[in-house]
């Protein structure tokens, strides 16, 4: 089994491209007027308008209602970011903050309200972890 992608439900889907392929520098690639995908080098971030969701099952999925689940994106530098993304992202929950696994990481939410972390591994051990 290969992890390949997480799928976003919008119902504002060009707003949220906008905004990951700002936050990310990555273009997106769209499939069509409801569905796109932000490719890395390790997975893909896929926005999808509420059209899709019946296309699943029916009343599957709703829009900005996660409260569960944070997309993560590894940076080379999470201050340098946060400078970059400061006056852009209005809603920061919280500051580049060195947690205790080794990450610098900086929490904030996309105009869904949706948690994103952008982190760097700083400590040898987290920097280890990510060399595999």
């Amino acid at each position: 089994m290969d992890f390949v992608s997480i799928r976003i439900i919008t119902s504002d889907v060009a707003r949220l491209v906008e905004f990951y392929e700002r936050a990310t520098g990555v273009q997106a690639m769209w499939a069509t007027e409801d569905f796109a995908e932000l490719k890395t080098p390790n997975a893909t971030l896929a926005i999808a308008s509420t059209r899709t969701v019946p296309l699943f099952a029916p009343g599957s999925a709703r829009p900005a209602d996660n409260h569960s689940v944070i997309t993560e994106f590894r940076v080379d530098d999470v201050d340098r970011v946060h400078q970059h993304l400061t006056g852009f992202v209005t809603d920061f929950v919280n500051e580049p903050t060195t947690m205790p696994w080794g990450n610098r990481s900086l929490l904030f939410r996309d105009p869904d309200g949706n948690l994103v972390n952008f982190f760097t591994p700083v400590t040898p051990a987290a920097i280890e972890r990510f060399a595999r």
